[in-house]
């Protein structure tokens, strides 16, 4: 696949097992589906609450994806041991909180910048990329950048588009400026030699701005591939939104 990447987020598909305690849904079968109808690679955020994603679902993810494996983990302890011991392709930091639905968002390097640096450090010495989940706030890609000159190599940022595709509810006028926003912050990420990534909450109607965005590689998008899926199957619901991506982009 050429062009911006689909990298394609199970988590829910655990979510629906985990609400019965059950051995399916599987999220794994459901990874070997989503890369069989064209998705570049998986991405799974393993929660300090397991809520969803499971450790054993982790590891039979390491040996199962054939493309890039994304692992979403907080900047806690215990996650970035797991890191290691698993060894994904990519870790990228996002925060965390008990009492959230969902991410809610990106990670504020500008206050956590010492930690940031310093489970990045360690992470990159294990072999493994990381990246930052990010608002779209240039400040936050002037402190990333700042780490990666300085102590640790990161590779890229993801950029949170939740308050684009929230706007898209409310009046097109707001929507354009948070586009705007997200392209401003990817323009000083690339300046800043960031690869890019972006985002949260993005369907088959609004993909294609942010896959018109210059510089983007891939987009990591789950609930709305899931959702799609339990009514069309994984591989229509890829190929629905790798359609709107390419069409995008």
């Amino acid at each position: 696949m050429t062009g911006v990447r689909l990298s394609v987020n199970v988590d829910h598909v655990a979510t629906v097992r985990q609400a019965r305690r059950a051995s399916y849904p599987d999220p794994v079968a459901a990874a070997r589906l989503a890369e069989d109808a064209g998705a570049a690679g998986i991405t799974a955020h393993l929660r300090v609450d397991r809520r969803h994603i499971q450790d054993g679902d982790l590891a039979r993810l390491r040996v199962s994806v054939r493309g890039k494996l994304n692992l979403e983990l907080s900047t806690a302890e215990e996650m970035v041991a797991i890191a290691l011991r698993v060894q994904p392709d990519q870790v990228t930091l996002v925060p965390e909180r008990a009492e959230e639905v969902t991410t809610e968002g990106g990670l504020d390097i500008v206050s956590r910048g010492p930690r940031v640096a310093e489970v990045a450090e360690r992470l990159i010495a294990g072999g493994i990329a990381v990246s930052a989940f990010v608002d779209p706030d240039p400040a936050q890609i002037e402190a990333l950048a700042e780490i990666a000159a300085r102590s640790a190599p990161i590779a890229g940022c993801e950029i949170n588009t939740d308050a684009y595709t929230r706007a898209e509810a409310v009046d097109s006028e707001r929507t354009r400026g948070e586009l705007e926003k997200v392209r401003h912050t990817a323009a000083r990420a690339r300046e800043r030699g960031l690869r890019l990534y972006a985002g949260h909450g993005l369907t088959p109607a609004n993909v294609g701005p942010i896959a018109a965005v210059p510089g983007i590689e891939e987009l990591n998008i789950g609930h709305a591939i899931v959702s799609r899926a339990v009514l069309v199957g994984m591989k229509a619901a890829v190929e629905e939104m790798l359609a709107a991506i390419r069409a995008g982009s």
